[in-house]
């Protein structure tokens, strides 16, 4: 696949890695206004490092945008007249909808939305993925580019605010669940490097769990839940101080809040 990766930032770099580490480029072009700090991605050989974001799309197949959500419409201005039927179009601007790109740059393009979140920088990003009509017919290998870092799901555009929430900002919300497991094991003796250790390995052991056996949570609750036990002691006084309600109504209030920007 020839790739190019325009706005080759955080977000850019962390796509471009985990591609590159899975040999799953035959040529990639990384744009940047200042590529200093990329050349060092020239050594992978089939790597192209130039701020010409018009000659890292005439020499591509696939177009990843990870731009500022300021500089879209004007880079896509920029494009547009290059645009063939070769190529695909995935962008990764969170709240920049389809119809805003085909307003630009047309609806007989490959155009795919991707929202990847930040564990994309270790290969275990949660990436929601929608496209318009012609699209639907590469979403596959825009799942294919994404799952190599991390997991892929195809929903509605509809759904993309919604999924920002749990995904984007759901790593927020494990990291402070993670937080304050860390806090109880320093309280029962722990030191806090231990501690950490201990409630990440956890919460990734039981994330893995689900995963691997495709059971419901509440299938694995049972399993280490005895009569009269110390789990099920903890999880009721868990739920009496609210655990579950008020992760469910602080997902409720990001998505208020999202659903409000957009409005605004």
């Amino acid at each position: 696949m020839k790739i190019a990766i325009i706005g080759a930032g955080n977000l850019g770099l962390a796509i471009a890695k985990g591609i590159l580490h899975s040999n799953g480029a035959t040529t990639m072009y990384l744009t940047k206004r200042n590529t200093n700090s990329i050349q060092e991605f020239e050594k992978y050989g089939n790597v192209t490092v130039t701020n010409n974001n018009q000659e890292a799309v005439k020499n591509s197949d696939i177009l990843i945008f990870a731009v500022q959500p300021g500089q879209f419409i004007s880079i896509l201005e920029e494009l547009k007249d290059l645009l063939t039927e070769k190529h695909v179009i995935i962008s990764t601007i969170t709240g920049f909808r389809i119809s805003k790109i085909e307003e630009i740059i047309g609806s007989d393009k490959f155009i795919i939305r991707s929202m990847p979140n930040t564990a994309i920088s270790v290969g275990k990003s949660m990436t929601c993925i929608c496209s318009n009509e012609l699209g639907k017919k590469r979403v596959d290998l825009a799942r294919a580019i994404f799952n190599r870092m991390g997991h892929t799901l195809e929903i509605p555009e509809g759904q993309m605010q919604a999924a920002t929430v749990i995904c984007a900002s759901g790593v927020a919300f494990w990291m402070r669940l993670i937080r304050a497991t860390t806090q109880g094991a320093i309280q029962l003796g722990f030191d806090a490097k231990e501690a950490q250790e201990l409630a990440m390995h956890t919460c990734n052991g039981a994330a893995n769990l689900l995963i691997e056996s495709g059971s419901h949570p509440e299938e694995e609750i049972d399993k280490v839940t005895t009569p009269k036990g110390c789990t099920i002691e903890g999880l009721n006084e868990m739920e009496h101080q609210g655990l579950s309600s008020s992760l469910i109504r602080g997902i409720v209030t990001s998505f208020e809040k999202i659903s409000e920007i957009r409005k605004g």
